[in-house]
């Protein structure tokens, strides 16, 4: 089975972000818990939730029953119609939603539509029409998504769409700034900030759209007071704040988004991957009430064949309901620690483990040639992909996935994942890291 499976994904599909000639992965064929199995019968612990997806773990029977109900009771309706499922599921995301006024909720099949959306939204709520993004960040990878984007898999999709205006955000590891004092980091930033919306002029930015903790770029933390600094000033210039929580969302920090751990709401959030699990295609946008009613007298102007699809709606809501019933919004919280104490024994043994970042279940590794002068083990922007690649490999021959690119290694396990699966996954990366040295 193996050869026919992996030779016809070699002639037929155009796999992301890859050399297609170079891609040597495993045919995978089932994936239960925290593991996925291939087609040779080997186990693979998840160390990283898929794509930071996987929030309740592989074949959630609670999830995978209520996609078979729904399926044979109705798998697609035009999302114009009403639909009952769909409306049980925005009533519920809207119950969670950081703001006491609720949400209403626009869906999409995934994060980059979702914030291309957004974007869409906030110029028909302000009349405006540039957007703030920070320069490392991720935002989607299509034309309009691409362009949101600040880091280098941005360069295909340019000049792309107008409008688009990138600042340097915090960076502590390796501060834009010149300052090693978090508060400075904080106090520089936002003042850089406020420089850019004088040049760029204040009437003419509809949002700013920011990951609120850094996700594929290396899960950079922002500082104290760097996120509500933010708040300050959009809401000084009547700026819409969005916050990309495609990966934050849904209990990947300890909470039900990074709104409520940082205690601070912008005015809409985007979401995907977690809200369902990963298991059907979804995400949105979060649109606090006092700006969601615009549209009850203006036409929104948003609109896709899969909107509120019911097999994703089902999909959704057994998720965000199971993540409720199971205390999994917190167990991020459990799991930080764990990861904190297996990465401080890991950097002991490895001069290559530059920095770590963690909060939550989300958390990366920074390698460098040299940890005194933190000297990237290969440049982030258009960099090198071998090294990084070697690693997972070798964690793959151990029994463990993962992803990363460049310099950094995303650690982001389910948030179902058992202590001592979790300790095995720690164990083979320090075992594997030396195929860096």
């Amino acid at each position: 089975m193996s050869p026919t499976a992996t030779a016809r994904s070699h002639k037929h599909v155009l796999t992301p972000w890859s050399k297609q000639g170079a891609i040597n992965t495993p045919t995978i064929t089932h994936a239960q818990g925290a593991y996925l199995l291939d087609d040779e019968g080997k186990r693979y612990l998840d160390l990283s939730a898929g794509l930071v997806a996987v929030n309740v773990g592989h074949g959630h029977p609670a999830v995978v029953e209520a996609i078979q109900k729904q399926v044979a009771k109705v798998a697609y309706i035009a999302p114009s119609m009403m639909n009952d499922t769909r409306s049980e599921f925005a009533e519920l995301l809207s119950d969670i939603s950081p703001w006491q006024e609720g949400a209403r909720v626009f869906f999409t099949t995934n994060g980059g539509e979702a914030n291309e959306d957004a974007l869409k939204m906030a110029r028909m709520l302000t009349g405006r029409h540039k957007v703030l993004v920070s320069y490392r960040s991720f935002h989607g990878s299509a034309p309009g998504a691409g362009s949101l984007t600040g880091e280098d898999r941005r360069w295909p999709n340019e000049p792309g769409i107008p409008g688009v205006v990138r600042f340097f955000a915090p960076y502590p590891y390796r501060s834009p700034f010149f300052t090693d004092d978090p508060a400075t980091e904080t106090e520089r930033a936002l003042a850089h900030l406020e420089e850019v919306i004088t040049f760029e002029g204040p009437k003419n930015i509809a949002a700013l759209l920011i990951e609120p903790v850094v996700g594929s770029n290396g899960v950079v933390i922002y500082p104290d007071g760097y996120l509500k600094g933010l708040r300050d000033i959009t809401t000084k210039h009547g700026i819409v704040l969005v916050f990309d929580e495609v990966m934050t969302g849904f209990g990947r920090l300890g909470d039900t988004f990074a709104a409520h751990r940082f205690d601070v709401f912008p005015d809409m959030i985007t979401f995907a991957k977690g809200v369902a699990s990963a298991y059907v295609p979804l995400g949105g946008v979060l649109v606090r009430e006092g700006l969601a009613n615009h549209f009850d007298d203006t036409a929104l102007m948003c609109g896709h064949t899969y909107s509120g699809h019911p097999l994703a709606m089902a999909a959704g809501l057994a998720t965000v309901t199971t993540m409720r019933t199971e205390g999994l919004f917190q167990r991020a919280r459990e799991i930080e620690p764990l990861l904190r104490q297996g990465f401080e024994t890991i950097m002991a043994n490895h001069p290559v483990f530059g920095d770590a970042r963690v909060i939550g279940a989300f958390s990366a590794i920074e390698f460098v040639k040299d940890r005194a002068t933190k000297t990237p083990l290969v440049p982030w922007y258009g960099g090198d992909n071998a090294p990084v690649g070697k690693l997972t490999s070798a964690l793959r021959q151990s029994g463990v996935y993962a992803f990363g690119r460049y310099n950094v290694l995303l650690v982001t396990p389910p948030l179902t994942i058992e202590r001592s699966d979790l300790e095995f996954g720690l164990e083979a990366l320090d075992t594997s890291l030396r195929v860096l040295a």
